[in-house]
């Protein structure tokens, strides 16, 4: 009895020893993140520029958190943590990262906890969790402010791991299910992709705690049903805040072979780039009907392979499954945005493979002590390795300019061409903002921000050819019927560029109806803008002061 007392005490002090570890890495790894910049994607959009945002923790807040559809979203808790850190740091980017690098860090720590306790052995858990905390793919999802979403709601979903271990094959008791479907709903609440927890659960059921053998799965079900009719729930609210935003993208705009294409394409080089991750970027470009035939069929080998490959052993299986199942929110059949992947779409799919490849190791190390030595001196090789390579990723993402110079050289995009135009234009190097906004519009003629963005620097810059400001007119007008005549910055830039030709009865006309949009809007800094340079027009005056370094306008 006290000899197995002893060992179960030296257990504990090892497991605390690899949680320990494991936090440590992440923390350590992401410390360089403190010294980051807020981005000009999605930083501005969600928190920088954005008033609601921005009154922090108060009654206000709360209720807009709750209520919020901004951004064609509804991730009220992501947003309260966001007031959060505004309510006791401001909004400083170094507050923002460094919640964002704790979450990180206590959820690689909480998914090693999780794991030891399903499985029982702490070596392979442990390799799994340093993987999670160091792995280049997830540096989208802890370096930048707005990927807020993905590390509160992975800490949820590793907790959710942890309680439903406590049953062992008894399964989880009541407390646990409780905490289970509380820690479902607080995922659900900072990011939708939680929804593949209850699924994960089942395949956790079936291997490493046995409980779905012939005759036990109604048990296991039973349980579930509650989290399965959750998850519907806020499916529900999610698809009602994107249909609300115009963020989805119809069939029309992109049919449905286009759309399963790219899905397989997408979900063989995530597992090409967890093996390999090279090249990763923030923004890769949707190729719409341009994919070959070769890279279908060749992601479609991959995918066949690797299924074949599941079915040997128990843990592969779970592995596999794990990493389709949570990928799937993601995978682009209902298309939202024009990217045709991301790197944060596999902060909880990118646990499954890794865990199929530790046990399969381990399996085949077990035969000896030299081969389970070697794998120890491999493992702790490959966590290096990849730490070493999330470390130069980091260096892109220290601030806008450095982000999307890179973007571009990983692939050429409309999106990376106009927002380093934009992040140029905060540094006053105006003509290479015009060279790239130009460049985007080359490639996507129909990009209506970067033609805003550009119509409003030819219209009043001072000192521009008549030239520019007739091609500003152009634009604008051409922004202004993309947006339906609704957006009070497009209709802003179609009074400047007006003005700018002497057309002041028509820019006094367009100016008011814009004035009145911002006004109903609850844009009061558009609307204040928009009465001053109506007093301009009214002079027979053009506005012909540089411009803010970002306008905004929907895409």
């Amino acid at each position: 009895m006290a000899l197995a007392e002893v060992r179960g005490s030296r257990a504990r002090l090892a497991r605390l020893g690899w949680g320990a570890l494991v936090f440590a890495l992440a923390a350590l790894l992401y410390a360089p993140t403190l010294d980051h910049d807020f981005l000009n994607y999605d930083d501005d959009v969600y928190i920088t520029d954005n008033p609601d945002q921005l009154q922090g923790l108060t009654p206000e807040g709360v209720r807009w958190a709750f209520t919020s559809f901004h951004g064609a979203n509804w991730f009220p808790l992501t947003r309260l943590s966001w007031a959060l850190d505004i309510s006791l740091f401001g909004p400083e980017p170094a507050a923002f990262h460094r919640t964002n690098l704790l979450l990180h860090a206590a959820t690689s720590l909480l998914l090693f906890l999780a794991l030891a306790r399903l499985t029982g052995r702490s070596g392979p858990s442990a390799f799994v969790a340093a993987v999670f905390a160091v792995h280049p793919l997830h540096v989208e999802s802890v370096a930048w402010a707005a990927a807020r979403k993905d590390t509160l709601s992975g800490l949820f979903f590793a907790l959710a791991l942890h309680l439903h271990g406590r049953g062992g094959r008894e399964g989880p008791g009541r407390g646990a299910r409780l905490g289970i479907f509380a820690c479902l709903a607080l995922g659900l609440m900072a990011k939708p992709t939680a929804a593949a927890l209850p699924a994960v659960l089942l395949l956790l059921d079936y291997w490493p705690l046995g409980r779905l053998g012939r005759g036990r799965l109604v048990g296991p079900l039973r349980e579930k049903w509650p989290l399965f009719a959750l998850v519907a729930g806020f499916a529900a609210v999610g698809l009602a805040a994107q249909r609300a935003g115009g963020a989805w993208v119809s069939l029309e705009q992109m049919p449905l072979g286009v759309r399963v294409a790219n899905a397989l394409v997408a979900c063989a080089t995530y597992l090409g780039k967890l093996l390999w991750p090279s090249g990763l970027a923030v923004f890769y470009p949707h190729p719409g009907d341009a994919l070959g035939a070769g890279s279908v069929v060749g992601a479609v080998l991959v995918l066949v392979a690797a299924s074949a490959l599941s079915l040997v052993r128990p843990y592969a299986t779970v592995g596999w499954l794990w990493y389709l199942v949570a990928l799937s929110p993601a995978i682009g059949l209902l298309q939202v945005g024009s990217q045709a992947m991301a790197d944060r779409y596999m902060y909880l799919p990118l646990v499954g493979p890794t865990l199929a490849l530790a046990w399969g190791a381990c399996e085949l190390a077990d035969r000896s002590r030299r081969a389970r030595r070697a794998l120890a001196a491999a493992a702790a090789a490959a966590v290096a390795a990849l730490a070493l390579a999330t470390q130069a990723q980091l260096r892109h993402w220290r601030d806008s300019e450095a982000l999307f110079r890179h973007a571009l050289e990983v692939s050429e995009s409309s999106v990376a061409h106009a927002h380093l135009g934009a992040a140029l234009l905060e540094r006053g190097r105006v003509e290479e903002t015009l060279a790239h906004y130009r460049r985007a519009l080359e490639l996507e003629p129909g990009f209506l921000r970067a033609g805003n963005n550009l119509a409003w620097l030819l219209a009043t810059l001072p000192g521009r050819e008549r030239s520019d400001r007739e091609l500003a007119l152009e634009l604008a007008r051409r922004a202004s019927l993309q947006g339906g005549n609704a957006d009070a910055a497009v209709l802003d830039t179609l009074a400047a560029a007006e003005a700018s030709l002497g057309r002041f009865d028509a820019a006094r006309e367009t100016a008011g109806r814009a004035l009145a949009l911002a006004e109903a809007g609850g844009q009061a800094d558009l609307a204040r803008a928009l009465r001053e340079r109506l007093a301009l027009y009214r002079q027979d005056r053009s506005y012909r002061e540089p411009p803010p370094s970002r306008r905004r306008a929907t895409r």
